[in-house]
């Protein structure tokens, strides 16, 4: 007997529609074939399948079973597909009547027959609404992440037993719903605040404004003057996620395998601060199973480079792609993925081998050639693509000892969102990710803005992208401060944060 259930192939951060059409044959020898480019863990699970069905009663084995998973023209990976096939069998074995059309499955079986949560949940919901499913079902563990996508309901049961029982009595379940607002809600607290900075009046101010417009920072300073403290308090002060870079983000983690509860569900901005002696696959993704990388989670957030001259150049230079086009590209012997990577990077190191060159308190011991070749690992293409470059001072004794606290994170937060709602307005985009024809139309200078800018293009030999960079930090500054038009205090602004090494 012929049966026909659905599920989905993910591949990168989507997911396309899969069908798992099974047969079992009157007549002949006992087998179990799978067809359909179906790898190694899609294989895997004829004996998964076998189990579960067999410690719920269920035995169709004695006759010659297919199983196809179609279309056959690219490969499927991933053990969300042992449900549907356990279903397909249990129908064309005549032991559910229902073939529920409406509805798709996916769900790892362990031998028991119960159900697994698998990676990826989110991607496969979104592509099953999109194809125009009512009902998903899913193992209950994924049902959280599931839930967040309106407008298909959502069935997280716990084991085969109960999905064959749900497909005959439909009406004795209830899909699984969450309140996302009161969700978001719960989840979107940052603990750190920039009350406990102190002194770094500069140091901030970039800050701010690299929240404001998502602009790529560098801090370069003496060892503990501020710039992890500072890097760490970013996430707090951007604007709020909305629920579009929510789902984005969280299907970027969903993937990667790092959702599994509500607290899971990335309602506030990413923060990942990788070691320097991370590799290129950890930064960028990669791996057979082509997974994403720090890159690629940190989207819609903030990816910290601590100590950014002690990474390997090679690290450094997988950055050029993702920082200019916001996405990556992971190729493979079997397949060639995309993912986002929409994050901001925020960089800090010493100024030196010591730390303590033109500290006020502590004398550099290092020789000027030293100094020569560290400098020279800020190498022109990466530093081209930093918009905000700032020295950040030690800390002056009379602010540590000061009982006043900063200005806390929610004060700065306000003002940019309020510039951030500035740009939704205009473009609908952050000012860091306008494209040269945008820079045109929103970033118009009078006639003593061209001429400063034009100066500063000679006198520091300006590359075209680092003056597109000073024209959108010059927006953001501006629109941090309410204003429609670019005016020379806010191009100088931007202007002085290029010069540390332009």
């Amino acid at each position: 007997m012929f049966s026909k259930f659905f599920s989905a192939h993910v591949s990168g951060i989507d997911a396309e529609l899969v069908e798992i059409e099974t047969d079992i044959a009157s007549m002949g020898l006992p087998s179990f074939n799978m067809v359909g480019l179906a790898d190694a863990s899609v294989r895997e699970s004829r004996d998964r399948v076998r189990s579960a069905l067999k410690n719920i009663n269920i035995n169709v084995f004695a006759k010659p079973i297919t199983i196809n998973l179609a279309p056959a023209d690219f490969k499927k990976d991933g053990t969300h597909f042992d449900l549907p096939v356990a279903v397909g069998l249990a129908h064309s074995g005549g032991f559910i009547k229902s073939q529920s059309k409406d509805t798709l499955f996916a769900g790892e079986l362990s031998l028991d027959g119960k159900l697994r949560g698998v990676n990826g949940i989110l991607p496969i919901v979104i592509c099953a609404k999109k194809a125009g499913f009512k009902k998903i079902v899913i193992p209950f563990e994924n049902a959280d992440e599931a839930a967040i996508v309106s407008d298909i309901d959502i069935y997280p049961l716990k084991s085969l037993d109960e999905v064959l029982h749900m497909m005959d009595a439909p009406s004795a379940y209830s899909p699984y719903k969450i309140d996302v607002n009161s969700l978001f809600a719960k989840n979107s607290s940052y603990i750190e605040d920039f009350t406990e900075v102190k002194g770094q009046k500069t140091a901030r101010r970039c800050a701010e404004i690299a929240a404001a417009g998502m602009h790529n920072l560098l801090m370069i300073g003496t060892p503990g003057s501020g710039k992890t403290m500072i890097a760490r308090r970013l996430p707090g002060i951007m604007p709020d996620m909305s629920l579009e870079e929510a789902i984005e983000t969280t299907k970027i983690h969903s993937v990667a395998g790092f959702v599994r509860s509500a607290k899971d569900l990335k309602c506030t901005r990413p923060f990942f601060a990788p070691h320097h002696t991370s590799s290129n696959i950890s930064l960028i993704g990669g791996t057979s199973k082509t997974v994403p990388g720090q890159v690629s989670l940190a989207t819609n957030g903030v990816l910290f480079l601590d100590e950014l001259l002690e990474f390997n150049r090679s690290v450094l230079e997988t950055l050029r792609q993702p920082l200019e086009d916001g996405e990556v590209t992971i190729a493979r012997a079997s397949k060639t993925v995309t993912y986002p990577a929409k994050f901001m990077l925020a960089a800090a190191a010493n100024p030196c081998p010591c730390g303590y060159l033109g500290d006020k308190t502590k004398q550099c011991t290092c020789s000027s050639s030293q100094i020569s070749k560290y400098r020279s690992r800020l190498y022109g293409p990466l530093m081209d693509r930093i918009d905000l470059h700032v020295e950040v001072q030690s800390v002056d004794i009379s602010d540590l000892s000061s009982l006043d606290d900063g200005e806390s994170s929610e004060k700065i937060r306000l003002r940019v969102q309020k510039a951030h709602n500035t740009q939704m307005k205009r473009c609908g985009k952050f000012n860091s990710r306008l494209t040269e024809k945008e820079l045109k139309n929103y970033c118009k200078l009078d006639s003593q803005c061209a001429k400063i800018i034009e100066t500063a293009a000679r006198k520091y030999s300006l590359s075209a992208r680092a003056y597109s960079k000073i024209l959108k930090t010059s927006r953001t500054i501006a629109d941090l401060e309410g204003s429609a038009e670019i005016m020379p205090k806010h191009l100088l602004e931007s202007l002085q944060y290029r010069m540390m090494s332009d």
